[in-house]
């Protein structure tokens, strides 16, 4: 049976379930406008989670094909998988920020092959052991997310989206990829809770599990970036907007935005503390990961969380050598990092 909550004032959100992944489903939510349903996010790109976005629009008394629009709040295909085929349904159109948009256009032209010799040379940096690396050598086939609908709209930082009878607006919060958005519906909320309207968080602030941060996964971009420090810099610019509630991507609505970024910052702290203890001895980006606290023994995660697991590693590692707390050891090949 479909799952569809009302949370009133004309939004709900569906259940959309993400096959093979323990995170279950994304919400996707309904917003509606004077121009018909507006969707923020769709879902994964599979038969049954199309079934079930289908059912869920039909339970709410609209189909796909009456679909205004789809906002994205990141590229990743848990979120914008569906959104092509939401389009060839309805023409709605698809709005995204632009840096999301960019990883799109540019996944559009790569290869498959192109991904893989890419992420075997990146673990390979990251002192990742052979045979680890060596399934990406020979690998074939399209990766999830790499035929993704392109964007036809940009969602512009700080402007109202145009959805004809609501005040949306957007907030760019990079972090998790580098074109998050949030998106602030900033109408009294209609259980006059107290506080600034209602937070679309996408995977931004999640009230139960912190989001992955880790470096921005593009084989075309060659910019140093500092995900981790975009992420806490992204997660304070929330707290100020003191939503009543947020409604996030995944998991379950909540309130007290402020007390749950509170939280993430403490996290993410005590992460980069805990980092520098094991840092009093020169480790790789993947012997790091080895030795990182995650929510089981490194020996049980399975080969997909491993790549995932050094990313994070990665993006904490850049962050400390930005604040001038680690440093690359000179000559070490791969490289190796120290507390300073």
């Amino acid at each position: 049976m479909t799952q569809v909550h009302d949370h009133g004032g004309g939004v709900r959100s569906l259940k959309v379930p993400i096959p093979g992944n323990p995170l279950g489903h994304t919400l996707v939510h309904v917003v509606d406008t004077d121009a018909g349903p507006v969707l923020i996010d769709t879902g994964w790109d599979d038969p049954a989670s199309w079934d079930t976005l289908a059912a869920g629009l039909a339970a709410c008394g609209t189909s796909a094909a009456e679909v205004h629009g789809v906002v994205v709040t990141h590229h990743h295909p848990d979120h914008h998988g569906l959104s092509g085929r939401v389009r060839e349904a309805s023409g709605a159109w698809i709005a995204m920020h632009a840096a999301d948009a960019a990883v799109v256009r540019r996944t559009h032209e790569a290869r498959p092959e192109h991904w893989f010799s890419y992420m075997a040379d990146k673990l390979t940096a990251a002192g990742a052991p052979e045979a680890h690396i060596a399934p990406l050598r020979t690998a074939r086939g399209r990766l999830p997310g790499l035929s993704p609908a392109l964007p036809d709209r940009e969602i512009v930082p700080g402007e109202l989206l145009d959805l004809p009878g609501r005040r949306l607006r957007a907030i760019w919060t990079p972090g998790h990829t580098p074109g998050h958005v949030c998106l602030h519906l900033e109408e009294e909320h209609p259980a006059r809770l107290p506080g600034h309207g209602r937070l679309f968080s996408g995977d931004h602030v999640l009230p139960g599990i912190t989001p992955h941060i880790g470096l921005y996964e593009d084989p075309d971009d060659t910019t140093v970036t500092d995900p981790l420090g975009d992420y806490l810099a992204s997660l304070e610019r929330v707290a100020r907007l003191g939503p009543a509630e947020v409604l996030p991507a995944h998991q379950h609505a909540f309130t007290d935005a402020p007390a749950r970024v509170a939280e993430l910052l403490t996290h993410h702290e005590a992460r980069l503390t805990g980092l520098l203890v094991l840092l009093t001895e020169p480790l790789t980006p993947w012997q790091l990961a080895e030795r990182m606290d995650w929510n089981r023994p490194w020996a049980h995660i399975p080969y997909g969380s491993r790549n995932i697991a050094v990313s994070e590693a990665e993006a904490h590692l850049r962050r400390l050598v930005k604040l001038g707390r680690a440093e690359a050891v000179p000559g070490s090949d791969p490289v190796t990092y120290v507390a300073v």
